[in-house]
């Protein structure tokens, strides 16, 4: 027997409604994989410039440890790039920028898990449900030769039902394929859009605490400002000139 043959007969013994079972676990799949992942990201989403808020007296007068002790119950993902930053402030602004840049990637990579689930069932389940197509076509055409002989009577309208019930079947299998695609598209795009916005959150705090870790590591104090260290130096200048005047006037 042909090759051809041989698969011809499997898809006619096993017909198209397999195809449909599979779509329909499929959406199922996916349906558990956009709830799972709306909880996880309601849990890492937060308010930015509330943090901001929250980590500004610590941050403006230097206390890292208890810009910490804020940060220690926020599940957040702006406030888990934040809290590595800080446990690495002491160490100085490249270890601290390196602790967050390492932070801000597992957390990406958190958000991401499962959504390559999504994106491909939304590429690929229209071209499953075609699938169906084509078998539900090959029946269709089988029960077309099987009727070739029955011109009429009760067996040709027989022979005719079952050439349209193939033809819908096939039609089915291509309206589920194209409605399992539907919401896994979507919901892959709204998490994708999700992460984006969460992820340049996050990078504003961190360059947040980045601002003020450095401005500790020059020296400067953030509360104080600039213009009494400007004028203590300017208070020193006129003393440095008085010196030569006085050795002059002693001899």
């Amino acid at each position: 027997m042909p090759i051809i043959e041989m698969i011809k007969q499997v898809f006619v013994q096993w017909g198209a409604s397999w195809v449909l079972w599979l779509l329909c676990a499929l959406s199922l799949a996916s349906l558990g994989i956009i709830v799972e992942r709306w909880l996880v990201f309601r849990g890492k989403q937060d308010d930015i410039r509330r943090l901001s808020a929250l980590l500004e007296e610590p941050l403006a007068s230097g206390d890292f440890p208890g810009a910490l002790v804020k940060l220690e119950h926020q599940k957040s993902l702006g406030a888990m790039v934040a809290r590595a930053g800080l446990r690495l402030a002491p160490r100085g602004l490249t270890a601290a920028d390196k602790g967050m840049q390492g932070a801000l990637a597992l957390e990406r990579a958190e958000l991401e898990n499962r959504l390559a689930y999504l994106g491909t069932l939304g590429n690929n389940a229209p071209f499953i449900g075609l699938f169906g197509t084509v078998i539900g076509v090959l029946l269709a055409f089988e029960e077309l030769s099987r009727a070739s002989g029955v011109t009429s009577g009760r067996s040709g309208q027989i022979a005719s039902s079952s050439i349209m019930g193939a033809i819908a079947e096939a039609l089915v299998a291509t309206a589920v394929g194209i409605g399992v695609a539907l919401p896994a598209v979507a919901a892959y795009n709204y998490f994708q859009r999700r992460i984006a916005r969460m992820l340049s959150e996050a990078e504003a705090l961190s360059n947040l605490v980045l601002a003020y870790v450095s401005a500790r590591e020059r020296g400067l104090s953030a509360g104080a400002p600039v213009t009494d260290s400007t004028n203590a130096q300017a208070s020193l200048a006129p003393s440095r000139e008085l010196e030569p005047r006085k050795m002059s006037e002693v001899v």
